[in-house]
């Protein structure tokens, strides 16, 4: 059984984010603030890399949001630079035009909608800020099961704890000086009122269990093989057909091979 050191990994982490803001040729790292875990180790992880001057929260709430007050109190723990984004109008916008042409938006859409509009908000906000990098937000037991939305959550320049587990992540916050209510907030969709383990149907610690261990119940490891073979197409680079045609420039990366 491994042993996590979250110490040490935090200070790799944050040497790693500096080069990647470099070769970004960034300054400012964007962060959409939910309050949770995933957004709250970000953010902080963004501090301690780059200064709090250089790091710009952006809260997004669909309407009125209940739990609001943890991201206000995130961002006031952390001393950084935000702004409150309500992105109703423009999830409303998107769903009233869909019903005028005809096309009745599914539950799937009304889920997803609001996790895109709130990436597009973050590039946008990003591109007008001094150096502006969206920083991905997601861990691996998300990630793994596919819990996350294409082009939504998963969009990001880099993806600072895209590599660590749940637990991972909290032992992470809590090295950051992170106060627990941060850490440990159940996510959930936002809009079904449900956790992410009440819709996946298994927890996370059974995901992370499975991942670093290699234990796991064999009805739920179904489960999680099911959801992570279903779901790689989010995180796969766009495929392109390779029809060819010469290509006479050499490119540094596989894509265009």
């Amino acid at each position: 059984m491994y042993e996590f050191n979250a110490k040490e990994q935090v200070k790799n982490l944050v040497e790693w984010m500096r080069q990647q803001m470099k070769t970004c040729g960034g300054k400012t790292a964007v962060v959409g603030i939910s309050g949770g875990k995933d957004s709250s180790v970000v953010a902080a992880l963004c501090a301690a890399a780059y200064g709090k001057k250089h790091v710009y929260g952006v809260l997004m709430p669909d309407g009125a949001q209940p739990d609001i007050d943890y991201s206000n109190g995130l961002v006031d723990v952390l001393q950084i630079p935000h702004c409150t984004f309500n992105i109703h109008d423009g999830v409303a916008g998107i769903l009233n035009e869909m019903e005028r042409i005809g096309i009745a938006p599914s539950r799937q859409t009304k889920v997803n909608l609001p996790s895109r509009i709130r990436m597009a908000t973050l590039y946008a906000v990003a591109q007008s800020v001094e150096g502006g990098i969206v920083i991905n937000t997601s861990n691996l037991s998300e990630d793994w099961v596919g819990y996350c939305t294409i082009y939504g959550d998963s969009a990001g320049a880099f993806s600072p704890l895209g590599m660590y587990t749940t637990e991972e992540v909290i032992a992470m916050g809590a090295v950051l000086g992170l106060p627990e209510k941060f850490l440990i907030k159940p996510p959930s969709d936002g809009l079904t009122g449900l956790t992410d383990e009440d819709n996946l149907g298994f927890t996370y610690h059974a995901v992370n269990e499975y991942l670093r261990n290699g234990v796991c119940d064999p009805a739920i490891r179904e489960q999680i093989d099911k959801k992570h073979k279903a779901s790689r197409f989010k995180f796969e680079t766009l495929p392109l057909y390779h029809n060819g045609l010469p290509l006479l420039i050499e490119d540094e990366t596989s894509y265009y091979k």
